[in-house]
């Protein structure tokens, strides 16, 4: 079945879709700090190339997919001092989710699945809380693959598993397969890796990325991201959402 982009049908085209077959993927991510080579729409750019990857994996199944406009304001506050980051409340997120799932319950979508590249505590957080309200309500399935949970972490590669991995050779291989004209690669590749774990500084009560040992908002080692990578964990981005959504269905039925 067809993957369309939501925003590009009209609404007749939508009304016409088999949509109790079909799974609506909102890309979401921040629009916040990392480093001083990448921008500040990374997270985005990535969540969208989990959601395309993830379709592309649903769709051979006899699912259709819309890709909705991708959600580019999240709670960021460890991003919060640096000068671009924008953030929003915890309380802002769970409320545009679940406006969000309520309206396509009403339409009858099958799914809404959510292909998030930020992970922030406070942003987990509020996806976890969304997905868990929504089912309160009776709504249709929100899916959230939680990239942290170690079983899918384990998929992403060592600096993702380290917690080393924001702007670093994780993220900065997907932007280089993505957008490559927004990398700043004379930068790049004279950065030197910074060792400090995002998760363990979570774990002793830091807030932000200056606490945690990030004083340039990146970790991890970006010199050594390549587009190669990039596109490598797309595919493996692409196959946790699909396994995600069936999984959640599977359950449902």
């Amino acid at each position: 079945m067809p993957i369309h982009e939501l925003a590009d049908l009209t609404w007749e085209e939508v009304r016409d879709l088999d949509r109790v077959r079909t799974i609506a993927i909102l890309p979401v991510g921040a629009t916040e700090a990392h480093g001083p080579h990448l921008p500040l729409a990374t997270d985005v750019i990535i969540a969208r190339a989990m959601a395309r990857a993830g379709g592309e994996r649903l769709a051979p199944l006899g699912f259709g997919v819309v890709i909705l406009p991708a959600l580019p304001y999240t709670a960021a506050p460890f991003a919060a001092g640096f000068a671009g980051t924008l953030s929003a409340s915890a309380t802002t997120v769970v409320a545009l989710i679940l406006d969000l799932a309520r309206d396509l319950t009403r339409q009858g979508f099958a799914a809404l699945a959510i292909a998030n590249a930020h992970l922030d505590p406070a942003h987990l957080e509020a996806l976890d809380q969304a997905v868990v309200r929504a089912g309160e309500e009776r709504l249709l399935p929100v899916v959230h693959p939680n990239l942290v949970r170690r079983v899918l972490a384990a998929r992403l590669g060592d600096e993702f598993q380290s917690g080393a991995c924001h702007a670093g050779r994780y993220e900065g291989s997907i932007v280089m397969a993505e957008r490559p004209d927004l990398v700043r690669n004379d930068l790049r590749v004279t950065l030197p890796p910074v060792h400090a774990s995002l998760s363990v500084a979570i774990r002793e009560g830091k807030r932000t990325f200056e606490d945690a040992g990030g004083p340039r908002a990146y970790f991890g080692w970006p010199a050594d991201a390549s587009a190669d990578e990039g596109r490598a964990t797309i595919e493996t981005l692409g196959e946790i959402l699909a396994e995600s959504v069936t999984a959640a269905l599977a359950e449902a039925s």
